[in-house]
């Protein structure tokens, strides 16, 4: 991606264990929060993020990705340190089971999108948390996975989110909470939604 000119004076990516407790509110530091908000209105091309995934395989369906560095705010950036993920399928279907499986992950994805959501929106509506969890099941049918009936999809044909929710503010209120964090959830979007997918091949 393109690099551009951010004005950074209304917003700094703080270092861990920069902030205080007092300081927090769900773990989320709301002035930041509202500055970040404050830079990207100001200036929306600050906004346009790219996010990264390498990805090694290890041995059958075994294999490892890394996550480090992204595109935003106008320029290259890293994670605080890099992340490694490893996905594998189970025993069940004749591999390792050294890992989740790729499907499983994506669950994990959706889960994580709406909570980190949800600590977002409390803390900006003044709302103290006590308790968010959440189960997420996906139905698939691997007929259509492994190619035995085409009519079939290969990925789930449905996934359902239970959560629950707790804190100092009405269940209307908390619902509220969890409302907006779906609505703009990136990871709810892109699988109600749909996005591009392409896939390029280099041979050597």
């Amino acid at each position: 991606m393109r690099a551009m000119s951010v004005e950074r004076s209304t917003y700094s990516k703080p270092e861990r264990g920069e902030m205080t407790t007092a300081q927090l509110r769900n773990g989320v530091n709301t002035e930041g929060l509202f500055g970040a908000l404050d830079a990207v209105k100001a200036q929306p091309e600050a906004a346009k993020f790219q996010f990264r995934a390498r990805n090694e395989w290890i041995s059958g369906t075994h294999s490892r990705s890394t996550i480090h560095d992204f595109f935003g705010l106008g320029s290259e950036q890293t994670h605080l340190e890099e992340h490694t993920y490893e996905a594998d399928h189970p025993t069940q279907l004749v591999a390792m089971d050294n890992a989740p499986t790729p499907a499983e992950q994506l669950l994990h994805a959706l889960a994580a999108c709406i909570t980190a959501g949800v600590g977002n929106v409390a803390a900006a509506r003044g709302i103290e948390l006590t308790r968010v969890e959440s189960i997420v099941t996906g139905d698939i049918d691997l007929v259509g996975l492994l190619g035995i009936d085409t009519s079939v999809r290969n990925g789930y044909q449905s996934i359902a989110v239970e959560l629950t929710i707790e804190g100092d503010a009405s269940a209307e209120a908390l619902k509220g909470v969890v409302d907006r964090s779906v609505a703009r959830s990136a990871v709810f979007d892109m699988l109600t939604n749909g996005t591009t997918v392409s896939v390029d091949v280099t041979t050597r």
